[in-house]
């Protein structure tokens, strides 16, 4: 017979094994079609350029979320150097013109975000190297 405590643990250990269990939800989106879409989102991402740092966004980590709806609409969660960046009222149309042109995508919402702050830890080794930092 089992005790209170270990009845608990048993109906926690179902509970956790059920959701483990329940199927991801596939995308409205074929795979192949998501696995481009994808490719040329980030594409498109990398031509545009903090005009004072000599590497694109994307390898500066400034891009912390892209997520493409079933609708295809895409939804970037991203960040500047420093929030008071010259160009932060600019670079967010920058980044949605840019993901615009990528074929099969249907709208672009941009959402600027400072949290978590950026630093320089998130850049690329590539972006490092543009910098001189590596």
């Amino acid at each position: 017979m089992m005790d209170d405590q270990a009845a608990q643990n048993t109906a926690a250990t179902d509970a956790a094994a059920s959701e483990a269990a329940a199927p991801v939800q596939e995308s409205a989106i074929p795979r192949e079609e998501l696995a481009r879409l994808t490719d040329d989102i980030v594409a498109a991402l990398k031509t545009v350029y903090d005009p004072e740092i000599p590497a694109d966004i994307y390898e500066l980590g400034l891009i912390y979320r892209v997520d493409i709806e079933d609708d295809r609409t895409v939804k970037v969660e991203m960040t500047l150097t420093a929030p008071g960046c010259p160009v932060a009222g600019e670079m967010p149309g920058w980044v949605e013109n840019a993901v615009r042109t990528v074929e099969g995508v249907m709208d672009v919402e941009v959402e600027m975000t400072f949290d978590p702050p950026w630093t320089p830890d998130r850049m690329s080794e590539e972006a490092q190297i543009a910098v001189g930092l590596y």
